[in-house]
């Protein structure tokens, strides 16, 4: 296998965030004392989540506005009075104790981290992200962590890259491969920054996109077989 490197992303490509964002938002609500129409409400909150972390990649908006004006605006257009800071600092000290595996991430992680050095690269918040890692029971695999907010530059940015494979103890671009769920993000990053790539991709979607990913997979256990590592049995990793 020519990999030595493997940078994989974190939120649905080996945590199920939505789950675990779901989870937090409704302990989040519960907790401020709303009882009604949270379903309705957290479907426009993820609506408008998405549309800031896109301007936020974009570097129109920073993490900081973010984190609140995602309930702020939730709040606002829902009629809530509910205090959107707090709810923000609710919310993000409830996603560690929220952490779900996705099926075979585990797995895919320890057979990897036999192989060459396993890296995250992320663009959450730096103390939250290194909290989830270490409830998830990843971190033995795990050999550092690149966070958009430790580096001032999130995927796709080039800069980006440039940071997390300084944290490498090895680095080359011929060797490293980066896995993750997001087109736009994790692939199109790999694109601009000349590595090589695996889209993650459990849902089997169409890619309409200009990112062009080397390998592709709908099952993280088929990993290491996809980029020529059948010599790892990973449902025994």
């Amino acid at each position: 296998m020519k990999y030595t490197l493997f940078l994989f992303d974190l939120d649905d490509t080996l945590l199920d965030f939505r789950a675990s964002e779901k989870r937090s938002f409704m302990h989040t609500m519960h907790t401020l004392g709303l009882r009604d129409g949270i379903d309705a409400l957290f479907t426009r909150y993820q609506e408008i989540n998405v549309d800031l972390w896109k301007r936020f990649e974009l570097g129109t908006v920073t993490k900081d506005f973010l984190k609140v004006e995602r309930f702020r605006k939730s709040f606002q257009e829902n009629a809530v009075d509910l205090d959107p800071e707090l709810a923000s600092r609710v919310y993000l000290e409830s996603l560690p104790d929220t952490v779900v595996l996705l099926d075979g991430a585990k797995q895919v992680c320890a057979a990897l981290s036999a192989i060459g050095e396993v890296g995250i690269i992320t663009n959450g918040v730096e103390a939250i992200q290194n909290r989830r890692i270490a409830a998830s029971g990843l971190g033995g695999y795990i050999s550092f962590v690149a966070t958009s907010e430790a580096c001032g530059h999130a995927k796709p940015d080039v800069r980006f890259f440039e940071y997390a494979t300084k944290m490498a103890s090895a680095f080359n671009k011929e060797t490293t491969v980066i896995i993750g769920d997001r087109l736009d993000a994790d692939i199109l990053g790999a694109n601009r920054y000349g590595i090589d790539s695996c889209w993650f991709n459990p849902e089997r979607l169409a890619n309409t996109s200009a990112a062009v990913p080397t390998y592709e997979v709908s099952n993280l256990l088929d990993i290491a077989a996809a980029l020529d590592a059948v010599q790892v049995n990973l449902k025994q990793a």
